[in-house]
């Protein structure tokens, strides 16, 4: 019988490179046992096809892990063209092939500009969006007939990385709620043979630009090698995810207050969403500014 885990209270930020064939879910509960992290979420799901930056919160962090999920985000995917799959990826049931034709630079650039700025995207039908109150995957397994909801969504950079043969690897740029699968489906239709994601890794999300990434498998060497103390230093602190934010460090006394939920005001402070830091460099909450420099409590940590 398999020893049970003594779960504890650990608060912080880690940066999972989530590996392909794994839900989200399993993932981040896979790291949340090897840490004995008592509470845990994730920020945005990736695709089990998909890897890279998956940032798991833990304890007091996961009070902004709605804020990450708003993000900026960059991926790397390679697409297939002339195959189209009922999952817009190569997980999912082939529906149609058609020849490819001869593509060049050009011309899949002049493709691609189409889908940079704010458009319109039509969601997978294999995708986590709500129906109902229930997932389409959910529905889509079910074999109901599915209308995707069509949002707005903004791209923000396409960088055609190589086009070789029937293959095409992209670098976009983009915000929350993108679906790089629409971005292939969409361009294989542009093109006229279709296509489908076989390749997707997140590369980074706001404000993690230039992420250090830990492997489950890492995570289980660190462990083996140096104990806890070694894996809880994988962990990044509750403010390093609220750094895209202006800073106010407060001195004790008004810590405290801002920590009973009053209200304080400097006059030099600008106006906006900050983080709010104690004397020891820890974030105690998020605040919002007026024009007067009054600062007002909207969510608090407890460090």
């Amino acid at each position: 019988m398999r020893e049970k885990i003594q779960f504890r209270r650990l608060d912080g930020i880690l940066l999972l490179d989530k590996p392909q064939g794994l839900s989200s879910n399993n993932a981040l509960q896979m790291a949340r046992r090897l840490l004995r992290a008592d509470k845990g979420g994730h920020t945005g799901a990736l695709d089990p096809l998909a890897t890279g930056l998956l940032p798991l919160c833990f304890g007091e962090a996961t009070k902004i892990a709605g804020l990450l999920l708003g993000s900026a985000k960059a991926y790397e995917a390679e697409i297939a063209l002339g195959t189209t799959t009922d999952t817009d990826d190569a997980e999912g049931q082939v529906l149609r092939t058609r020849p490819v034709p001869a593509l060049s630079l050009a011309q899949v650039e002049q493709a691609l500009a189409g889908f940079i700025g704010l458009i319109e995207q039509r969601a997978p039908i294999y995708s986590a969006l709500k129906q109902g109150g229930e997932p389409l995957y959910v529905k889509a397994r079910r074999g109901e007939n599915i209308t995707a909801p069509v949002r707005q969504v903004q791209v923000d950079a396409i960088e055609l990385l190589a086009l070789e043969g029937e293959r095409l690897r992209l670098r976009i740029t983009c915000g929350s709620g993108t679906y790089i699968r629409s971005i292939a489906r969409d361009l294989g239709e542009l093109l006229g043979c279709g296509a489908h994601i076989t390749v997707l890794r997140r590369l980074w999300v706001t404000p993690f630009d230039a992420p250090r990434m830990y492997s489950l498998e890492e995570l289980r060497q660190i462990l083996a090698e140096g104990g806890e103390a070694a894996l809880e230093a994988c962990l990044l602190p509750l403010g390093q995810g609220l750094s895209h934010f202006p800073r106010i460090e407060l001195e004790q006394a008004h810590a405290d207050r801002f920590n009973m939920g009053q209200r304080l005001r400097n006059r030099e402070w600008a106006a906006g969403q900050v983080t709010v830091f104690d004397p020891a460099g820890r974030a105690i909450g998020l605040g919002q500014v007026d024009a007067d420099g009054l600062l007002a409590p909207q969510r608090r940590f407890n460090p």
